[in-house]
């Protein structure tokens, strides 16, 4: 018979099936499957018409951190970039100027720019650099003297150091406040002025000073915010070509500006001028410091 088959049993029995019977079977089978799976796969994925917020990168990020929108442009403002407190600092990788006076008078004057004023050899100037100690009574908190010394040829090629003719000092008091600075140094200089040959006020820069002239050396005393600063040049100093009134105020123009950013913001002065360039070094040959500081 067409479209049925018919297997016997051992028994004798016959048992026929419909193929299209077995076919249109598993075809709805397969559908229900497939409708399972399908309905399984839209609940994970969601309903389609349901619209899903985006957030652009940028104001992600800032609204995590509870700032407002990074604009995309350059900043209009260089603090922005660089807090001027934080430039200072940051500059060829310096710590801060501490406010204090230096302990080292190389921090002041390098013994090279002091030889190369008064036209000594390379390499043979030394400075000793000696700490002094507080004065309450005239409310002095620091005290610091250097010795300059020249020493020729023997001490350009390892001679002894801080053993050669003085080329000058210099000694510089650290007060509490300008007052008491300015107070002391009037009191320092009329005290000079009654044993000097002559003496006059002279002015470096805006820096008020009084000259003092004696028969062996002579001496330059200036008031500088908190800071009073004596220098002592010999007479006999190596290499003295120009007259005192004119190598000390040129030094004092040179040290003046290392001592600005090392006092208290609230009693800094204004910056004194800088001088010219130094000379360079010549070729030829060539204890405590003393003052009223």
């Amino acid at each position: 018979m067409a479209g049925r088959t018919v297997r016997r049993t051992r028994s004798g029995e016959s048992l026929s099936h419909d193929r299209t019977f077995l076919c249109r079977g598993r075809s709805a089978l397969a559908g229900v499957l497939l409708a399972a799976v399908l309905a399984g796969c839209g609940t994970a994925s969601g309903d389609t018409g349901i619209a899903v917020p985006t957030f652009p990168a940028e104001q992600s990020g800032a609204a995590q951190a509870g700032r407002a929108p990074i604009p995309i442009a350059l900043p209009t403002d260089c603090v922005q970039l660089m807090d001027p407190e934080q430039s200072g600092a940051a500059q060829a990788g310096r710590a801060p100027i501490p406010i204090a006076l230096p302990t080292d008078c190389v921090q002041l004057m390098d013994p090279e720019q002091a030889g190369a004023l008064f036209g000594q050899v390379l390499g043979s100037v030394s400075v000793q650099s000696v700490r002094g100690v507080p004065e309450a009574s005239v409310n002095r908190t620091e005290r610091t003297a250097c010795t300059y010394r020249a020493g020729g040829q023997a001490q350009a090629f390892g001679g002894a150091r801080n053993s050669g003719p003085v080329l000058f000092q210099l000694n510089i008091g650290r007060y509490g406040d300008t007052a008491s600075a300015t107070r002391q140094w009037q009191l320092n200089t009329n005290a000079e002025r009654g044993s000097a040959t002559a003496s006059r006020d002279i002015t470096v820069g805006s820096v008020p000073g009084v000259l003092v002239e004696r028969p062996d050396e002579t001496t330059l005393a200036l008031v500088y915010g908190v800071d009073t600063l004596t220098f002592i040049l010999p007479v006999a100093a190596p290499g003295q070509t120009r007259s005192a009134s004119e190598t000390l105020p040129d030094l004092a123009q040179r040290i003046i500006p290392a001592l600005t950013p090392t006092q208290p913001p609230s009693a800094r002065p204004t910056p004194a001028a800088p001088p010219a360039p130094a000379p360079q070094a010549g070729t030829g040959a060539a204890g405590n410091a003393r003052g009223t500081t």
